[in-house]
């Protein structure tokens, strides 16, 4: 299980530093996520979701610009085999999350980067009703909700300061423990 902690810091080595939009690298966000989640207290899953919610944007294809519009669901597939759905499944929630916020919140819109304006309108835009019944059904829903929270607080350069590794044994404590044969 060690391989997928060894992967996954390979992956943000190699393809961190990318932006999509925000001005601030794909690690730099993650970790500012994951010091925001840590900070709150939050149990190790949700420090991992927070670090590693926008994966999705450096394992699949993606616009230079923009990044991949389906990054929450690539992403949550990707760690699902070594992560607890506490982990994946607000990876998998959080753009959702978004046009949740920008439905049922007043003034939640208008706090969006220009980027995440762009990105809602190719992740659908503002739920119907059937939809927000539908989102508050997921059992992580809440969850989801933070980690967007967390995610539009995650775009400043002075919170950059942590280190990826600082975030391995929340890495470690979350994975999925197999039993042994």
């Amino acid at each position: 299980m060690q391989d997928i902690i060894r992967q996954i810091e390979q992956i943000y080595a190699d393809m961190g530093h990318n932006q999509y939009g925000e001005g601030i690298s794909q690690t730099e966000h993650g970790v500012q996520c994951a010091r925001l989640a840590k900070d709150s207290g939050e149990s190790s899953e949700m420090v991992v979701a927070a670090l590693l919610h926008d994966i999705g944007h450096l394992i699949e294809e993606i616009s230079p610009e923009h990044g991949n519009f389906k990054h929450d669901h690539s992403g949550a597939d990707f760690l699902s085999p070594y992560f607890p759905a506490a982990v994946t499944e607000p990876i998998r929630l959080h753009a959702q999350a978004k046009r949740y916020l920008c439905t049922v919140e007043s003034g939640y819109f208008e706090t969006l980067s220009e980027a995440s304006v762009y990105s809602l309108k190719h992740q659908g835009g503002l739920m119907t009703e059937q939809e927000v019944t539908d989102f508050r059904a997921q059992p992580f829903y809440q969850a989801a909700v933070l980690l967007r929270r967390w995610d539009d607080e995650g775009k400043d350069t002075e919170l950059s300061a942590t280190p990826f590794t600082e975030f391995l044994p929340d890495l470690e404590t979350a994975l999925v423990q197999l039993p042994s044969t």
